[in-house]
This record gives C-alpha cells, structure tokens and sequence, in this order.
C-alpha cells in the first residue's frame, strides 16, 4: 500500500517539525509501523454531535487514519454500537509521541504498557526496544485479543495480558519503564513497586478540571517523586478510575456578577486552568457549568453567576486566581509529584496538594 508508506512518511515528519518528536528511533517507528493496521474502522464526531462510522472500504479512509488525531474506537465497553462513552480510542500522534520521547527508554531496557487499546502504541514500543522487552496490560479481554491478533499479524510479539492494569504485571517484573496511556486518579502503587528504583513512571492524571502528564521516578517500593510535565494530554481513565458524574444543580441559587471568563477556569489552553483543577477538586465540568457530588454548582452565563449548594464553587474560582497570580501565575511544569507514605501530593516550593 504505496499510499500509506507516504502518508506514514508526512505523518512523522510532521511530529519532527512540531518538535514532539527528537530521538531518531521514534521517527523511524512513526515512519514504519502501519497505523492502518490497528485502525479498519473507529468513530468520528459530527457537527451535531451525533458518531459516524469510518470503514477501511469508505473514500478517505487511509488520509484520516494518517491524520494527527484521536480516533474512538469503542463506546461503554462495546465495539457494536455507535455513540456513548467512548471507552477506548488510537491517541493523537502529537501525544502519542511527547509521553514516548518523555519515557527516555532505550533499546534492550524493558517496558509495561497500561491500556493496550488498539495495539499501536505497543507496536511502536516494540519497534523501538524490541518486542520481547515489551509487556502491554489491558482489562477489556476483546481489545486484547484484538491487538494481539494485529500485533502478530503484522510482526509484532510482544507480552499481551488480559488484566487490570492498576494491578501492573507482576509476572516480568520488574520494569525500566512503565507507560499508561490512560489516565488515573492518582499512580497506583504497584506501578512504582514494579518498576526499578531509578526508572521511569509515564502517565497521565485523571482530572476533570487540569489534567496533566506527570513523570515520575520510581524509587522501586511503591514510592516516587517527578514533575507534571509542561504539555498538555487528556487520555480515558483507567476504568477503576474513572469518576461519575456530578448533576448539575438546581434549587435555590445566588446571583451576582463576574469579571472572570468561564474559559479562564475551564479552557485546557488557560494557563491558569492547572492551578484551577487544584483549587476545585472533584468538581466537574460542562459547556457552561460546574457541579461538585456534594451538590454544590455554577451555572456561568456571560457576565453572570449563579451559584448553588453548599459551597460557593464560583466564589472559590476567583479567590484562587488571585492567589495564582500572587503566587507568579506558574505554569503547569512548575509543579512537582511525590508520592510516599504520606500519600500522592502536587507540589510548589513549600506548598502542598494532596491528589
């Protein structure tokens, strides 16, 4: 197929001018494994919200499945049906390739894969360090099946385990690198007691308002201390981690008024939307609203706020901008991960968050 080898060929130097991609040994796996191989079919979203599907036999089907985008390939755990939760997709290249060059793994060291998905991220690994250094874990027993049989067919072998990734793989412990590329709530311990004490932990943490790639280096007992690195990644959660949603308040409200757009606070691209995720812990997000499980919210409209429950979520928005910008207005890469007895913590200089 001439037209994905030149297709695979501009997606990887696309990555090379972005600057997401440095080490040789990534361009040239982004450069030869067939991304189509993992990808007959996924899902794309409409303008009206509603999910199309995408075959291998319909017209521009290889030029999407060569695009740096995120394609759904599943909804509530189900490869039947069209619409819902997605619940597994093949990541963004872009991020794909930022946590592969942050994992600094090099041939001969061993690596675990969390959420093995459609198999491609697995099968880059394996390009890169060998497919009998490469272990990937997922829970759901066809996405297994799935990539092992795609893993195989196009020359790929590596350790492919049907289990709950939060548990790691015992069995070829312990690792060099451990990646997850779904999300958490914060790193589940068996990741850092399965990997050697100097090794890295590469994940992304599960939160609804200032999520973020963290890596960590693992102390080999269940304990490590890293950064949140500075770009961006939104990945599903681990199923055991994933957080149900907050309704959206009704009742009775206040009203005022705001000099604070709804997207300071909420909008990914906002420098200060980190630091906003740690000021509003468990409190999901919607177009234009914000709710907390124990039935406080925000509905946000233009110039005006109305706020109800127990705490005033809006009012707490504010105040922690002001202390943002006392505090500098850090970026998300200013801030550290420890994770000890004591618990999980973000970190800045002296202060402290749990996660």
């Amino acid at each position: 197929m001439d037209d994905a080898v030149a297709l695979r060929a501009e997606l990887a130097d696309h990555l090379l001018g972005a600057g997401v991609l440095r080490d040789s040994q990534w361009h040239k796996a982004f450069s030869t494994v067939p991304r189509h191989e993992f990808l007959p079919r996924f899902y794309r979203q409409l303008h009206d919200g509603d999910w199309e599907r995408i075959n291998a036999s319909d017209p521009g089907w290889l030029e999407l499945v060569y695009a740096d985008r995120v394609w759904v390939t599943q909804f509530d755990g189900d490869d039947t049906v069209t619409g819902g939760t997605p619940t597994c997709s093949s990541s963004m290249p872009t991020i794909m390739a930022i946590m592969l060059e942050a994992l600094d793994v090099h041939n001969g060291q061993t690596v675990l894969e969390v959420g093995t998905g459609t198999g491609y991220n697995a099968a880059l690994l394996c390009h890169a360090v060998g497919a009998g250094n490469v272990t990937t874990i997922d829970v759901d027993p066809n996405l297994s099946e799935r990539a092992r049989e795609r893993l195989h067919r196009n020359g790929f072998h590596p350790t492919c385990v049907t289990g709950d990734g939060a548990l790691g793989h015992r069995e070829r412990a312990p690792y060099d690198r451990l990646l997850a590329t779904c999300s958490v709530a914060t790193v589940p311990p068996a990741w850092l007691e399965q990997t050697r004490p100097g090794g890295l932990v590469v994940t992304t943490l599960h939160r609804p308002i200032g999520a973020g790639l963290v890596r960590i280096v693992s102390n080999g007992d269940g304990t490590g201390e890293g950064r949140v690195l500075p770009e961006d990644g939104r990945f599903m959660p681990l199923r055991a981690h994933a957080r149900p949603a907050a309704a959206k308040g009704t009742g009775e409200f206040d009203r005022r008024t705001t000099t604070v757009p709804f997207a300071t606070v909420l909008d990914p691209a906002s420098p200060f939307e980190f630091f906003a995720g740690i000021s509003l812990p468990g409190v999901v997000a919607g177009p234009n609203w914000l709710a907390h499980s124990d039935g406080s919210w925000v509905h946000h409209r233009g110039t005006h706020v109305h706020q109800g429950g127990p705490r005033r979520l809006w009012d707490i928005a504010e105040d922690a901008l002001v202390a943002w910008h006392d505090l500098g207005k850090p970026r998300r890469n200013q801030f550290g991960v420890t994770i000890g007895p004591d618990g999980q913590h973000l970190t800045l200089g002296e202060l402290s968050w749990h996660l």
